[in-house]
C-alpha cells in the first residue's frame, strides 16, 4: 500500500516557527489517537526511528505528527536550550490539538526531544509519553543522571532503548514504576542503529520499534 503524504503544517510560537509533519490514518473512521513527537538536539524529524513511526502507526488509527523544533527550521547548527524546546513543544501541542479535537493525545519524542515530552506530558493533559532513545546521562557520566525527568512524566511512559545506547544502557535504568515500561532494542545503538551484519537486522529493529510503540498507545 502507498504511504499518503506527510502534510507539513507552519506552527507560529513564541521562540519562532516550527513545523508539524503530520501522517494521518486512511478511511472513515477517526483517528484513536495522535502521537506528536519532537527529534532530538543533533536532527530533524527525519531519523529513522520518528520516520518508521510516520509510516506503521497510521495504519493502526494513530496520527503521527512529528514536530521540527524552531531551531531546526531556522537552520541552527545547535539545538535551543531544554526550556525553550518545552516551549515550542507546547504550543505544536495545542496546533495538534486544534487540527484534531478530541482525539486522545500521546507525546514522545527521541533523544532530547524524549526529556521535553517527559517534562511536559502531565501539563499538556498527555494520556501517555514514549521515550525513544532516553538520554538517561552524557556518555560516560552515569552521575549525571535526568532519570527525575523520565519518572516526572506523570503519565504512563514507554522507554525504547537501544542495548549500546552510551547514553544509557537499558541495564542502566532502575526498575521504574508501575505505568512505565521499558523496551530493550538488541544491539542499537542511540540512533538506534544496528551493525550491517546484525541480527535481527536494520529493517527487523525498526519493526520492533514501531510495533512496541503501536501496541503501548493502543493500549492507554
Amino acid at each position: 500500500m502507498t504511504r499518503p503524504p506527510t502534510a507539513e503544517i507552519e506552527v507560529e510560537t513564541p521562540v519562532g516557527p516550527g513545523r508539524l509533519h503530520l501522517d494521518r490514518p486512511t478511511g472513515p473512521r477517526a483517528p484513536s489517537a495522535v502521537l506528536l513527537v519532537s527529534h532530538g538536539a543533533g536532527n530533524g524529524v527525519d531519523t529513522r526511528d520518528l520516520e518508521a513511526l510516520a509510516a506503521a502507526l497510521p495504519a493502526r488509527g494513530v496520527v503521527v505528527a512529528r514536530f521540527e523544533q524552531p531551531w531546526r527550521v531556522a537552520g541552527r547548527p545547535v539545538a535551543a536550550p531544554p526550556a525553550t524546546l518545552d516551549v515550542g513543544f507546547t504550543a505544536a501541542a495545542a496546533r495538534v490539538g486544534a487540527l484534531l479535537p478530541g482525539v486522545r493525545l500521546v507525546v514522545g519524542g527521541r533523544s532530547a526531544g524524549a526529556r521535553s515530552a517527559c517534562r511536559t506530558a502531565s501539563a499538556l493533559g498527555a494520556a501517555a509519553c514514549v521515550a525513544l532513545a532516553f538520554p538517561l546521562h552524557p556518555p560516560g557520566k552515569p552521575e549525571s543522571s535526568r532519570l527525575p525527568e523520565l519518572l516526572g512524566s506523570g503519565v504512563p511512559t514507554l522507554v525504547v532503548q537501544g542495548e549500546r545506547d552510551p547514553f544509557g544502557r537499558p541495564e542502566e535504568f532502575p526498575d521504574l514504576p508501575a505505568g512505565h515500561r521499558l523496551v530493550t532494542v538488541p544491539g542499537a545503538d542511540h540512533g538506534l542503529k544496528v551493525g550491517a551484519r546484525a541480527v535481527p537486522d536494520q529493517d527487523a529493529v525498526l519493526e520492533l520499534v514501531a510495533t512496541a510503540v503501536g501496541e503501548f498507545v493502543g493500549s492507554i
